[in-house]
């Protein structure tokens, strides 16, 4: 090898290894930016299959529930029935009633996102399913529920005035976002600390407070699993759903989330 073939040589390998370093060092940025992210997700999120780490595609639209243990229920149909459609994640613990609504999101978006978390997420949502109601409507005495003696969480006024600030709060954090609202569903007979009936009123509420914000859509969650709840309860006089309701509930939220894709 003379001293111009050497040259290039010396040339060609240093481009090799600069290429080599430069792409390993991408492989291990991103595997350190989500290592940062599932960490910091580690530090909030409750336990169970609904609030596992969601690694984000880049390549595919970005989808967010929020809701109490009704939605904890139908998070991991979506999630599977939209799988290389969309990432879906859903809010960390859950929801609770519509005055926990705005600082529960902001302490995830102060935890998750940048400028925040130093290479957390940055990305934008495309679609929010959101719902609260049955922990309003729900009465309470020393942390248990009492229907008898105990304090309505949130009377229906200042439920429409949460609502309200609700759907402001999202329009203006995430104003790319199409935001559907879910309707509560059913209280059955014998229900502790809650009253038949009052999802439909509490429902009507929110529905006169969206009029004003045309762009919301609406999941009759309600209406959809009403029609089957004898079949779909987990037992007389509880709110929540067994398996077949789970993931009849999934299939309708997931259709509608599609439809918005």
């Amino acid at each position: 090898m003379n001293r111009r073939e050497f040259v290039k040589y010396l040339g060609a390998t240093s481009i090799y290894i600069g290429a080599v370093s430069c792409a390993s060092t991408g492989v291990f940025r991103k595997k350190h930016n989500e290592e940062i992210c599932r960490e910091a997700w580690k530090s909030i999120a409750n336990k169970g299959e609904a609030f596992n780490y969601v690694t984000p595609d880049k390549s595919l639209p970005n989808v967010f529930i929020y809701g109490d243990s009704i939605s904890i229920g139908y998070t991991s149909t979506v999630r599977e029935r939209l799988l290389g459609k969309a990432n879906v994640f859903r809010f960390y613990k859950n929801g609770q009633s519509s005055d926990k609504f705005i600082s529960f999101m902001d302490k995830m978006k102060k935890t998750m996102f940048q400028p925040y978390l130093k290479e957390g997420w940055k990305f934008d949502w495309d679609v929010i399913h959101f719902n609260v109601g049955l922990h309003d409507l729900k009465y309470v005495k020393k942390g248990k529920l009492d229907k008898i003696n105990g304090k309505q969480v949130n009377r229906i006024e200042v439920y429409k005035t949460n609502i309200d600030k609700i759907c402001i709060y999202l329009m203006q954090e995430f104003p790319k976002a199409k935001l559907i609202f879910a309707t509560t569903t059913a209280v059955p007979e014998g229900a502790k600390g809650r009253f038949v009936g009052d999802s439909i009123k509490y429902n009507k509420a929110a529905r006169e407070v969206l009029t004003k914000y045309p762009s919301i859509g609406v999941n009759d969650l309600y209406g959809f699993t009403k029609s089957n709840s004898s079949d779909w309860y987990i037992k007389q006089g509880n709110v929540h759903y067994n398996s077949l309701g789970k993931l009849n509930q999934g299939k309708q939220v997931e259709k509608v989330i599609a439809e918005n894709l």
